[in-house]
Protein backbone atom coordinates (compact mmCIF):
# COMPACT_ATOMS: atom_id res chain seq x y z
CA UNK A 1 0.00 0.00 0.00
CA UNK A 2 1.32 3.51 -0.79
CA UNK A 3 2.68 5.51 2.60
CA UNK A 4 0.60 8.86 1.12
CA UNK A 5 -0.29 9.83 -2.38
CA UNK A 6 2.62 11.87 -2.88
CA UNK A 7 5.14 9.29 -1.69
CA UNK A 8 7.75 7.17 -3.21
CA UNK A 9 7.47 4.95 -1.11
CA UNK A 10 5.18 2.01 -0.20
CA UNK A 11 4.25 -0.47 3.25
CA UNK A 12 3.95 -3.92 2.24
CA UNK A 13 2.32 -5.96 5.28
CA UNK A 14 3.17 -10.05 5.81
CA UNK A 15 2.00 -12.56 7.86
CA UNK A 16 4.52 -14.83 8.85
CA UNK A 17 3.80 -18.41 10.36
CA UNK A 18 6.26 -18.72 12.62
CA UNK A 19 6.76 -20.17 16.35
CA UNK A 20 6.39 -18.16 19.86
CA UNK A 21 9.19 -17.20 19.65
CA UNK A 22 9.45 -15.48 16.15
CA UNK A 23 12.47 -17.18 15.16
CA UNK A 24 11.95 -17.01 11.30
CA UNK A 25 10.35 -13.86 11.12
CA UNK A 26 13.71 -12.29 13.26
CA UNK A 27 15.83 -13.71 10.70
CA UNK A 28 14.11 -11.52 8.03
CA UNK A 29 14.45 -8.21 9.95
CA UNK A 30 16.82 -6.15 8.00
CA UNK A 31 17.10 -8.66 4.74
CA UNK A 32 16.69 -6.95 1.33
CA UNK A 33 14.53 -8.04 -1.54
CA UNK A 34 14.41 -7.27 -4.63
CA UNK A 35 11.59 -6.55 -7.22
CA UNK A 36 12.48 -5.40 -10.69
CA UNK A 37 14.21 -2.51 -10.02
CA UNK A 38 13.36 -1.66 -6.50
CA UNK A 39 14.89 -3.02 -3.47
CA UNK A 40 12.83 -3.78 -0.12
CA UNK A 41 14.19 -3.69 3.08
CA UNK A 42 11.95 -5.58 5.72
CA UNK A 43 11.74 -3.70 9.63
CA UNK A 44 10.24 -5.03 12.56
CA UNK A 45 6.67 -4.06 13.52
CA UNK A 46 4.36 -5.08 16.16
CA UNK A 47 1.47 -6.91 15.17
CA UNK A 48 -1.23 -5.01 13.37
CA UNK A 49 -4.37 -3.67 14.93
CA UNK A 50 -6.85 -4.74 12.10
CA UNK A 51 -10.01 -6.32 12.77
CA UNK A 52 -10.07 -9.76 11.77
CA UNK A 53 -12.38 -11.43 8.96
CA UNK A 54 -13.39 -14.70 9.70
CA UNK A 55 -12.73 -17.64 6.84
CA UNK A 56 -15.35 -19.83 8.12
CA UNK A 57 -18.96 -17.21 7.97
CA UNK A 58 -16.98 -14.50 6.43
CA UNK A 59 -17.70 -11.97 8.82
CA UNK A 60 -15.66 -9.56 10.29
CA UNK A 61 -14.61 -8.52 13.86
CA UNK A 62 -15.46 -11.79 15.96
CA UNK A 63 -13.01 -14.05 17.06
CA UNK A 64 -13.26 -17.65 16.14
CA UNK A 65 -14.56 -19.01 19.10
CA UNK A 66 -17.33 -16.12 18.92
CA UNK A 67 -18.79 -17.56 15.78
CA UNK A 68 -22.53 -18.84 15.43
CA UNK A 69 -22.20 -20.16 12.15
CA UNK A 70 -23.28 -23.96 11.97
CA UNK A 71 -20.59 -24.22 9.43
CA UNK A 72 -18.25 -23.26 6.83
CA UNK A 73 -19.99 -20.74 3.80
CA UNK A 74 -19.49 -19.87 0.51
CA UNK A 75 -17.71 -16.64 -0.02
CA UNK A 76 -19.38 -16.20 -3.21
CA UNK A 77 -23.17 -16.79 -2.23
CA UNK A 78 -23.30 -17.26 0.93
CA UNK A 79 -24.38 -21.06 0.95
CA UNK A 80 -23.40 -23.71 2.97
CA UNK A 81 -20.55 -25.26 1.52
CA UNK A 82 -16.85 -24.28 0.54
CA UNK A 83 -15.62 -21.79 -2.59
CA UNK A 84 -13.94 -25.14 -3.76
CA UNK A 85 -17.69 -26.81 -4.07
CA UNK A 86 -19.63 -23.85 -5.64
CA UNK A 87 -19.76 -25.38 -8.89
CA UNK A 88 -20.94 -28.64 -7.27
CA UNK A 89 -23.23 -27.61 -4.54
CA UNK A 90 -24.62 -23.97 -5.66
CA UNK A 91 -28.07 -23.87 -7.54
CA UNK A 92 -26.97 -21.29 -9.62
CA UNK A 93 -24.27 -23.42 -11.41
CA UNK A 94 -25.72 -26.95 -10.68
CA UNK A 95 -27.86 -28.13 -13.42
CA UNK A 96 -31.75 -28.54 -13.15
CA UNK A 97 -33.46 -30.72 -15.55
CA UNK A 98 -36.62 -30.03 -13.97
CA UNK A 99 -36.67 -25.92 -14.00
CA UNK A 100 -38.64 -24.51 -17.04
CA UNK A 101 -36.33 -24.05 -19.14
CA UNK A 102 -34.10 -26.52 -17.85
CA UNK A 103 -30.72 -25.47 -16.92
CA UNK A 104 -27.63 -26.75 -17.62
CA UNK A 105 -24.85 -26.71 -15.40
CA UNK A 106 -22.28 -23.91 -15.54
CA UNK A 107 -18.70 -25.31 -17.49
CA UNK A 108 -15.97 -26.23 -15.17
CA UNK A 109 -13.53 -24.54 -17.06
CA UNK A 110 -15.38 -21.38 -17.20
CA UNK A 111 -15.69 -18.90 -14.27
CA UNK A 112 -19.24 -18.43 -12.49
CA UNK A 113 -21.29 -15.98 -14.53
CA UNK A 114 -23.52 -14.79 -11.66
CA UNK A 115 -23.37 -11.62 -9.86
CA UNK A 116 -22.81 -12.61 -5.62
CA UNK A 117 -24.07 -10.02 -3.37
CA UNK A 118 -21.16 -9.57 -0.34
CA UNK A 119 -22.53 -11.00 2.93
CA UNK A 120 -21.46 -8.06 4.98
CA UNK A 121 -22.24 -5.01 2.40
CA UNK A 122 -24.45 -6.71 0.03
CA UNK A 123 -22.78 -5.02 -2.81
CA UNK A 124 -22.21 -7.34 -5.70
CA UNK A 125 -18.91 -8.94 -5.22
CA UNK A 126 -17.74 -12.16 -3.12
CA UNK A 127 -17.12 -11.10 0.58
CA UNK A 128 -13.62 -11.73 0.49
CA UNK A 129 -13.19 -8.78 -2.20
CA UNK A 130 -10.92 -5.89 -1.95
CA UNK A 131 -13.18 -3.23 -3.07
CA UNK A 132 -15.71 -4.06 -0.46
CA UNK A 133 -15.49 -1.15 1.86
CA UNK A 134 -15.50 -3.61 5.28
CA UNK A 135 -11.85 -4.47 3.91
CA UNK A 136 -10.90 -1.17 3.11
CA UNK A 137 -11.47 -0.32 6.71
CA UNK A 138 -10.03 -3.16 8.04
CA UNK A 139 -7.41 -1.06 10.25
CA UNK A 140 -10.60 1.12 11.63
CA UNK A 141 -12.39 -0.22 14.63
CA UNK A 142 -14.32 2.06 15.55
CA UNK A 143 -15.84 2.12 11.70
CA UNK A 144 -16.81 -1.71 11.78
CA UNK A 145 -17.79 -1.21 15.55
CA UNK A 146 -20.29 1.51 14.11
CA UNK A 147 -21.16 -1.13 11.16
CA UNK A 148 -21.85 -3.53 13.61
CA UNK A 149 -23.85 -1.20 15.76
CA UNK A 150 -26.14 -0.54 12.76
CA UNK A 151 -26.61 -4.05 11.55
CA UNK A 152 -28.10 -4.95 15.11
CA UNK A 153 -30.51 -2.01 14.59
CA UNK A 154 -31.37 -2.97 11.25
CA UNK A 155 -32.08 -6.84 12.52
CA UNK A 156 -33.98 -5.53 15.84
CA UNK A 157 -36.12 -3.34 13.56
CA UNK A 158 -36.69 -6.13 10.79
CA UNK A 159 -37.58 -8.68 13.25
CA UNK A 160 -39.71 -6.05 15.16
CA UNK A 161 -41.90 -5.46 11.67
CA UNK A 162 -41.61 -9.15 10.95
CA UNK A 163 -43.42 -9.98 14.87
CA UNK A 164 -46.16 -6.83 13.69
CA UNK A 165 -46.91 -8.82 10.27
CA UNK A 166 -47.91 -11.88 12.38
CA UNK A 167 -49.70 -10.25 15.08
CA UNK A 168 -52.51 -8.87 12.48
CA UNK A 169 -53.29 -11.81 10.73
Amino acid sequence: MKASPSSDMSVIWIDIWDSQKGSKGKTLINCSFNFGRHTATVWGTAMHPGVAQYRNCWCWGHPTHACRAQGTKCQECGRAHRVENHRSMAWCCKANPKSNPPREATAASAPCPHTFKCLNCKSEHSADDTKCPFWRHRFAKQWHSNKAAELRIGYASNSNIQRSRVGNF
